[in-house]
């Protein structure tokens, strides 16, 4: 009967030690596959990122994001709230329906994501084969490119200035509050001829300071 119940008890513990080491042996397994993996996912977030911005295609130039999305969603905001003398009178404008509204929104929106647009590197400034406009008052178009370049800082500076008052215009568009949007149009106005008067015709700013 001793001889039994000893060999019962042995055979416990050695399952017991048997199913300890087994247990350890997975762990150590997990602690050292844990970091591995980590490291793995980290790696290929990394690298999916870098081929992320490798894919991304630049296909417009400043002026074709200027004259398709900017300056029309700006023109909609400037547009959408004021006063004007007409015939009939003083004329209060301002959006009257929702749709009217949702429409200033989606101008807003639109100076936003303009503004990411625009500091993507590498664009160019106009689409290959574009003269000045304005010879002599604006800068040619390879000239404005180098320009940019050199002061892209000061650039991206513009650009994100613009995105902040297109932020402010959402919230106002969404709030329905007409002053603070008439205050916001100002603003912008000041930021959009200051970029231009830098990169676009700086010659005029050299002039005055010279008179």
């Amino acid at each position: 009967m001793r001889r039994q119940f000893a060999a019962a008890l042995c055979s416990t513990v050695l399952g017991f030690l048997v199913s300890s080491s087994f247990a350890i042996a997975q762990a150590q397994c997990r602690d050292n596959t844990q970091p591995a993996t980590a490291s793995a996912m980290r790696t290929g977030l990394a690298a999916g990122s870098l081929n992320a911005n490798r894919d991304r295609q630049i296909y417009s130039s400043i002026k074709d994001l200027m004259e398709s999305i900017i300056d029309p969603s700006a023109d909609a905001l400037w547009g959408a709230v004021g006063t004007v003398l007409d015939k009939q009178g003083t004329q209060e404008l301002f959006p009257k329906t929702q749709e009217e509204w949702l429409n200033l929104r989606r101008a807003a929106v639109r100076i936003i994501e303009g503004g990411n647009l625009l500091m993507m590197p590498d664009r160019e400034a106009a689409p290959v084969g574009t003269k000045s406009e304005a010879p002599g008052v604006e800068l040619e178009p390879a000239e404005i490119a180098v320009l940019i370049k050199k002061k892209r800082k000061v650039f991206n500076a513009f650009a994100k200035a613009l995105q902040g008052l297109g932020l402010e215009a959402l919230r106002a568009s969404e709030a329905k509050n007409t002053d603070l949007l008439v205050e916001i149009g100002g603003r912008m106005e000041d930021v959009c001829e200051s970029c231009h008067k830098t990169f676009w015709y700086p010659q005029e700013k050299q002039a005055a300071t010279r008179n």
